[in-house]
């Protein structure tokens, strides 16, 4: 992991946080979380995006995950996104499959790019 526990709190709970956060939680026990953000495009607007859902795998396949599908999905018509978006990695199978399952489109029109900063 390249981001410390201080970058964490400073980014997400500081005076300007960038990302908002769920704490999943199932029969009174913590099993996960969700971050997610909002982002802007020129040509659709404001849009939500997911940048990590996670539920240990001892919890899997028993809803979690729909439900904090739907709830974002909510979450985002509230707030007046036009969009909600996340990535999963190719070799992912089973959260491709889950993905699929709920009805999301699986873009293969546009190409990831990134530059990084070397330390």
């Amino acid at each position: 992991m390249e981001v410390s526990v201080e970058q964490l709190e400073r980014d997400g709970f500081g005076t300007s946080p960038l990302f908002e956060a769920l704490i999943l939680e199932f029969n009174s026990e913590t099993v996960g979380f969700a971050l997610f953000y909002y982002r802007y495009s020129t040509w659709k607007g404001k849009s939500l995006y997911l940048e990590d859902l996670y539920v240990d795998p001892e919890y899997r396949n028993n809803g979690i995950g729909l439900a904090v599908m739907k709830h974002l999905v909510n979450h985002a018509i509230k707030t007046d996104c036009k969009r909600f978006e996340w990535q999963v990695l190719d070799w992912n199978t089973p959260s491709i499959e889950f993905y699929k399952k709920i009805g999301a489109e699986l873009d293969s029109e546009w190409i990831n790019c990134k530059l990084r900063h070397s330390q």
